[in-house]
């Protein structure tokens, strides 16, 4: 009868300015901080939602003490939202913006590249068909002195928390490690424990020797592989172990737990750089980059691995 009483009648139509408030809403967890943004006040946007969930008849927060989480109905919003943002920003771009040219020479690390980047790269041309992107996918810090030699000039490196890069650029994921293995493998139980790494420069192979080291765990570099493809192989064959994003774990690969005698890894980060004076195509890229990484945290879903040199 629900299904009848809609179909006798037409649709409603969403205002946009709504959709958007609701989006900063759920990325801020905040009605406050999504004021800010938006420059209203956290009344007007409170009002505002109550119109949505009257037009929807659908309950799409839920107010705890210090936070504003979606119910399941506002996560299923949240996803058309955005498509519905990023729709429009399409059309009134082609309409309002003078055709952006030229190119962008963008750096990446491997997993970046074949996993984050064709999703970021479609989004781009839709939005800027008339620009070339050049990528160049190498380790990160080769990546950094080919930015310092003007030879890209946006680059994704991994990085450690406290690492010099996010001091010169901008953090767009941070993620923890695990320690992965087989599952139902015994590579983690050899002595001295068996590793997979990547090169020397990489910011996950610091942090797990640097763990190791001071768990006094003995261990050895049995393979290094600066291909994201044999990097897995390897585990998945269950010659060693390695530490990657938890994101990245699929079986038959599993997190392998701390009371193992593996010893906590902390967090590794994302980070974008680009070079000085860049051109508006550069900017655009950068801010897709930036703006993808945003909305898969702020969503809490799952999402790609970025194994990366």
């Amino acid at each position: 009868m629900h299904s009848d009483h809609l179909s006798a009648r037409p649709l409603p139509l969403l205002d946009l300015d709504i959709v958007r408030n609701f989006v900063a809403i759920v990325e801020h967890g905040s009605f406050s901080r999504a004021a800010k943004q938006v420059h209203r006040t956290p009344s007007a946007l409170s009002m505002q939602v109550k119109t949505l969930e009257a037009t929807l008849e659908q309950r799409l927060l839920l107010r705890h003490a210090r936070r504003v989480v979606p119910t399941p109905e506002g996560e299923k919003l949240l996803g058309y939202a955005r498509r519905l943002l990023q729709l429009n920003h399409e059309t009134v771009s082609q309409f309002l913006q003078a055709p952006l040219q030229g190119g962008v020479r963008l750096g990446t690390s491997d997993d970046v590249g074949t996993r984050v980047l064709p999703w970021v790269l479609s989004r781009f041309a839709r939005s800027f068909p008339e620009v070339q992107v050049d990528v160049t996918v190498a380790p990160s810090e080769d990546l950094v002195a080919r930015l310092d030699a003007g030879e890209v000039d946006v680059a994704l490196i991994t990085a450690g928390t406290q690492g010099l890069a996010g001091a010169r650029g901008e953090v767009v994921h941070r993620e923890a490690l695990a320690w992965v293995g087989r599952g139902g493998g015994a590579a983690h139980q050899r002595r001295p424990l068996p590793l997979a790494v990547a090169n020397a420069g990489c910011a996950w192979r610091k942090l797990a020797l640097s763990a190791l080291d001071g768990a006094n765990v003995d261990y050895r570099i049995a393979y290094v592989s600066e291909n994201c493809a044999g990097h897995l192989a390897i585990l998945d064959a269950d010659l060693a172990v390695s530490a990657l994003p938890r994101s990245l774990v699929e079986p038959p690969l599993v997190t392998l737990a701390e009371p193992e005698g593996l010893p906590p890894l902390g967090h590794y980060q994302l980070v974008l750089l680009r070079t000085p004076g860049a051109t508006a195509a550069v900017d655009a890229l950068a801010e897709e980059v930036a703006s993808a990484f945003k909305q898969w945290s702020s969503s809490g879903a799952h999402r790609p691995g970025l194994l990366g040199g």
